[in-house]
């Protein structure tokens, strides 16, 4: 049976706040209780206030006034409650602005910190290639064989130096929001083309099959060249570096429709966890950060190039499975046709 509309079914405990009032005694609620069981087992519905008023120990008035007296403390109680959820929401909320804004100081000294140091490390490191230019031109003086393969060893490891600090000051860029996109009609084909070319050593000196595939008429595209130059090299770089000897890395760029280019690399290689995705994107994160890592590099290649391809208001897809490859995949924007 419903249990009837009434102001005491609003109300906990009623027989407790009616001891505690003195408005009956415990004698009175067992007997109250008794015959509001006995109602139920005869299968009508009997709310304590009706027990007790049904037994005369109570006045309509009086259980009235009981029924009210705890509405108005409940009140007072949820608006107390509500009081105090509002001070603990502001407190909550000016402590993480507060965070939130020792954390963008502290990347804004961080970003500042990487773009000065980087900088810096300009100056020497173009003496040192200038000099270095100058041995291996024999401009200072004939070299034996063995000087000229050390001097090829540094010219690769001031090489290698160079693209960090490129690297460094790209990211301090990105991180300050400063990095800007000169945007153009951008041909794909010829900058495909140059990844390739300048990758091929690195891939043949590891023994990977570089391939690329590109239809014939693709349009062009909106973008930095510059930049989508460096994110698609860091791509196929990246694959390269993580391809065991034996496999293949490919570029593909490839018109999903008449306003969408899809540039695509894809490896062999040795995959990622699923659990792990989200962690190569973080700037400075290897995913293996032991001491003893297999691979190197700084953990800023992949969080630039999702920066750079967010700035082209694009994204950038993975799809992986361990031990079997990774394809890293995004779309550009085809540049209007001139007629």
């Amino acid at each position: 049976m419903t249990a009837p509309l009434t102001p005491e079914i609003l109300v906990p405990r009623l027989g407790e706040h009616l001891i505690q009032t003195e408005k009956i005694t415990e004698v009175d609620l067992k007997k109250a209780l008794a015959y509001q069981k006995k109602k139920q087992e005869e299968g009508e519905h009997c709310l304590l206030g009706e027990a007790l008023l049904e037994l005369k120990l109570l006045t309509r008035k009086q259980i009235d006034h009981a029924v009210t007296e705890q509405i108005i403390q409940l009140r007072n109680a949820l608006e107390d409650s509500n009081r105090f959820l509002e001070r603990r929401v502001q407190e909550r909320t000016a402590e993480l602005q507060d965070a939130l804004q020792k954390l963008s100081e502290s990347n804004q000294i961080k970003a500042n910190f990487v773009a000065n140091i980087s900088h810096e490390l300009r100056t020497p490191l173009t003496h040192i290639k200038g000099y270095l230019e100058l041995l291996a031109t024999e401009a200072l003086g004939s070299l034996n064989a063995e000087q000229k393969d050390a001097l090829q060893v540094s010219q690769k490891a001031s090489g290698r130096l160079e693209s960090l600090v490129d690297n460094l000051i790209l990211f301090s860029l990105a991180a300050r929001g400063e990095m800007s996109l000169h945007l153009a009609a951008v041909d794909l084909n010829r900058v495909a083309g140059k990844v390739i070319d300048h990758s091929r050593s690195k891939a043949e000196d590891r023994n990977v099959t570089l391939n690329l595939f590109i239809p014939p008429n693709i349009p062009n595209v909106q973008a930095d060249e510059e930049k989508i130059s460096w994110a698609i090299l860091q791509l196929v770089d990246n694959a390269i570096k993580f391809t065991p000897s034996g496999g293949q890395v490919s570029l593909s760029v490839q018109p999903e429709s008449d306003t969408l280019v899809t540039v695509r690399v894809t490896d062999t290689g040795i995959g990622i966890l699923a659990d792990r995705l989200g962690e190569i994107f973080e700037p400075f994160h290897q995913l293996d950060a032991s001491a003893t890592r297999r691979y190197s590099g700084t953990g800023l290649g992949l969080a630039m190039v999702k920066e750079i391809i967010s700035a082209h208001g694009s994204m950038v897809e993975v799809h992986s499975e361990e031990g079997k490859g990774s394809t890293f995949s995004f779309p550009l924007l085809a540049a209007a046709r001139t007629s």
